[in-house]
């Protein structure tokens, strides 16, 4: 087995435990977890295996961020991209994880306003740019980039209505009132990530042919 085959394998097998780990424990063990902390008080979950000073909760909450990025990972190594790029992945991405969630800060609102702005401009950025390239494509290139526009859509309205729900417990007109269920959230996600899957399954289809 050459060193390039040793590689690729090595990526697939980083790529399948970080895929197991999500699977097993971000969405397996969710369906423990989330009746857990919706039924019972915070002295009884702290009862169960589920206490938060367990490292079993740990290993949940942060399997998306781990998981994903032994998944990213592999797929470089699959790829065979350059060391240096794969460093600077994972320790990147694991470096802005571990700061975001060590940093304990009060609830600062022109934070959200700024990062709302910023969010904002790289979207229309993005409509701006995907409509210089869309000009240049053909065939199924251009229906995969279509179906990219959809899922970034979604993906943007999804953004707009999770700031609402998050930011309801810190709204003083609405502290009152029962918060409203982010039933309409997960749909807008499941579209924008199903539609950017879409995208990715047809320009594949075109690579292919």
């Amino acid at each position: 087995m050459t060193s390039t085959q040793q590689t690729k394998r090595l990526g697939l097998i980083i790529f399948w435990i970080g895929a197991a780990y999500m699977i097993g424990m971000s969405f397996i063990a969710s369906w423990s977890v989330a009746p857990t902390f919706r039924n019972l008080s915070f002295d009884r979950v702290n009862e169960t295996i589920w206490a938060m000073t367990s490292p079993l909760f740990w290993l949940w909450a942060f399997s998306v961020p781990l998981g994903s990025i032994l998944a990213g990972i592999g797929i470089l190594l699959r790829t065979r991209s350059k060391r240096s790029r794969i460093w600077l992945f994972g320790i990147g991405v694991f470096a802005v994880v571990l700061i975001a969630n060590l940093l304990r800060l009060s609830h600062f609102p022109p934070l959200f306003g700024i990062g709302g702005g910023l969010i904002l401009a790289f979207f229309l950025a993005i409509l701006w740019l995907w409509a210089k390239k869309h000009a240049m494509l053909e065939g199924a290139a251009k229906t995969a980039a279509d179906l990219q526009l959809v899922g970034y859509l979604f993906l943007f309205i999804a953004m707009w209505f999770l700031c609402g729900t998050l930011s309801w417990p810190f709204q003083k007109a609405l502290s009152a009132l029962p918060p409203s269920s982010p039933v309409a959230i997960i749909v807008y996600l499941v579209l924008g990530w199903l539609f950017l899957f879409l995208s990715h399954w047809k320009s594949a289809q075109a690579t292919r042919k």
